[in-house]
């Protein structure tokens, strides 16, 4: 059994997609790489299988209509075979040394007949020439744990898909489908699965590279705000998935990071709304916020005034230049 399965969706992606295959073949015939091609108008599917020709044994190139990124994810899902699921975007790459570390304790859970259904490690903002770590020091190191073993997550630290790796039979008896033509369902991914998880295992090396500076990017602050009505829909699929309260008694940790993960959320749909500053943006931050009170009164308090949202709900002239500034000591878009 190859121990990760690899899925890199790309959508014209010719420019920069053989340096992330590079990087990752250097995994060698323990793991299998599946790029799948989302309907590119480019050589991105030759790219594709002119390395599936020269490594047979490694890489599958998948060529698909255009259904966007979480459609890429879905099929590389259905396709994995890895003990692993890893998601990679092609512009992105990962470190050799980190790689071998990751697949070496691997390994060691395979000797020991230990099961883990997450895999966590570090990744690396990469961005005009600088670099932000984001570590996980809330995390214990070097043994299995549960979710009662783990601190409190600090602000800016969450688990997100450059940092995670799910146990592949797990992810897909949770039967996980991500939307098709929707930016930002990354979140999903990470966030679904989490009541699955029991076991997991932190890694604290810098394997992800998270490249951050092209300007049609996803991530790209007047991008993300063109797409705000994407980031709305998913945050309010992830509001309508079973309350974390629902977990607070018997698992009080997991609650308390899904209540962590989500404020995120409407953090960032309240900011962007801001920043747009318009008189539609005012009133869909009004209807965001009141659906959730409408949904949810219990979860709404929370989020309202117990969150990071907490602060973006300020007036705006406090909220903006507070989001400037944890934009420059996070360096997240």
């Amino acid at each position: 059994m190859k121990l990760i399965t690899f899925a890199v969706p790309c959508y014209n992606s010719e420019s920069y997609m053989e340096h992330s295959i590079k990087t990752l073949l250097t995994g060698g015939d323990e793991i299998e790489i599946i790029i799948i091609n989302d309907g590119s108008k480019d050589n991105t599917l030759k790219i594709a299988q002119k390395y599936e020709k020269k490594y047979p044994n490694i890489i599958k190139a998948i060529d698909k209509e255009n259904g966007g990124h979480g459609s890429g994810v879905n099929k590389g899902l259905e396709l994995a075979s890895g003990l692993y699921y890893k998601v990679v975007d092609s512009d992105d790459w990962v470190n050799q040394e980190s790689l071998q570390k990751i697949l070496k304790q691997i390994k060691d859970f395979q000797k020991q007949k230990q099961q883990v259904d997450l895999l966590i490690a570090n990744y690396v903002y990469e961005k005009e020439g600088e670099q932000k770590v984001i570590h996980y020091p809330n995390l214990p190191k070097n043994k299995i744990f549960g979710w009662q073993d783990i601190q409190a997550f600090g602000t800016g630290e969450y688990l997100l898909m450059h940092s995670v790796f799910y146990r592949t039979q797990m992810l897909k008896e949770t039967n996980l489908k991500l939307p098709e033509h929707t930016f930002y369902v990354d979140n999903i991914f990470v966030y679904y699965p989490l009541p699955f998880v029991e076991t997991m295992y932190y890694i604290d090396t810098d394997f992800y590279r998270y490249f951050i500076g092209r300007e049609d990017q996803s991530v790209n602050e007047k991008i993300m705000i063109e797409r705000i009505d994407q980031q709305l829909l998913v945050t309010k699929t992830m509001l309508e998935m079973p309350s974390p309260f629902k977990y607070q008694k018997e698992n009080k940790k997991l609650c308390q990071y899904q209540l962590h993960y989500l404020g995120m959320m409407m953090t960032i749909c309240t900011i962007l709304l801001k920043l747009e500053n318009t008189k539609e943006s005012k009133n869909k931050i009004k209807k965001l916020w009141t659906e959730l009170k409408q949904m949810d009164k219990k979860l709404y308090q929370q989020l309202r005034w117990k969150s990071l949202a907490t602060l973006v709900c300020l007036p705006r002239f406090i909220a903006i230049p507070g989001y400037k500034i944890a934009r420059k000591i996070y360096k997240f878009n």
